[in-house]
């Protein structure tokens, strides 16, 4: 087994997409389960099985930009096996000059803990994923906090998805999907009892933008991430925000596969978003929260 070490050269990238979704696993395996595949590519218009990550490694190298990477480990409430973080891990390991391999545990296992320990230590993960409305748990439910504990002990990056998302969306009862889980406020206060621990929002966060806003004004310790909306439909609050008070913790992140990062960078030029905010939001920003700089 060989544990993830960086080897990124950032003066060489233009961008480091904070958001990159691994859907395609070892033998054909997928992420997700065949039904919420076929929604969410019906959803976003594209092919939501995504690729392998050699392949997610030249697509992004050919770029000039790193990817953080993972996957969603959902077992609990999608009764499905995530792609392996482990393997997500090893993957980033055979290419550690641009990818950056996050974990993802499913809260509701009894064994999370101990997962979680074993991807930072064994594998060198640098952060991990939730996506509180597929994974069914309410992130500020106090019985996750020895979760959030060993993230801040370990020094590595919570990623949580928060607003709407587009997995579920059009099937029955949104097959059973709870919006209200990802409210960006449920993170206020993980953020004030965990105050070294990392937090990115991952995406707009619509419905509750300004909700996002208002935590990331007042706890230092959260970010958010751009991903999984073409930036010329990001709400003006927003632009205004990381434009000034928030520039220095507002970062890139795409979606892919949902999103690609060449149709963000295309979008965002038709955005309000300064010239002289977007090398942040860009890079910047990302190595500062990654640890990337020498």
């Amino acid at each position: 087994m060989t544990r993830y070490e960086p080897a990124i050269d950032v003066t060489a990238l233009d961008a480091i997409d904070v958001h990159v979704h691994i859907e395609a696993g070892a033998h054909g395996h997928a992420s997700l389960p065949p039904d919420l595949v076929a929604a969410a590519s019906k959803y976003f218009a594209v092919d939501a099985s995504g690729l392998g990550l050699d392949a997610v490694a030249d697509y992004y190298r050919e770029r000039r930009t790193a990817a953080v990477v993972f996957t969603v480990d959902a077992e609990t409430s999608l009764g499905h096996a995530p792609v392996d973080s482990a393997e997500i891990a090893a993957g980033a390991a055979r290419h550690p000059d641009v990818l950056v391999p996050f974990g993802s545990v499913d809260p509701h296992r009894e064994d999370a803990l101990d997962r979680m320990r074993r991807l930072v230590e064994d594998h060198g993960v640098r952060g991990f994923k939730f996506h509180p409305t597929v994974q069914a748990f309410d992130p500020s439910d106090e019985r996750w906090y020895p979760l959030y504990a060993a993230m801040e002990d370990a020094g590595v990056v919570a990623l949580v998805h928060t607003g709407q998302t587009g997995i579920g969306a059009g099937m029955p009862g949104g097959r059973g999907l709870r919006l209200a889980y990802s409210n960006p406020m449920l993170l206020d206060g993980v953020a004030a009892d965990f105050p070294t621990l990392q937090i990115v929002m991952a995406h707009p966060s619509v419905p509750w933008q300004d909700e996002a806003i208002s935590v990331a004004t007042h706890k230092h310790n959260t970010w958010i991430d751009l991903s999984g909306w073409s930036p010329k439909y990001f709400p003006e609050q927003l632009v205004r925000n990381a434009n000034s008070i928030l520039k220095r913790r507002v970062l890139f992140g795409s979606d892919f596969p949902m999103l690609t990062p060449d149709r963000w960078r295309r979008d965002v030029e038709q955005t309000a978003l300064k010239p002289e905010v977007l090398p942040g939001i860009l890079k910047d920003n990302a190595v500062r929260l990654l640890g990337l700089g020498s």
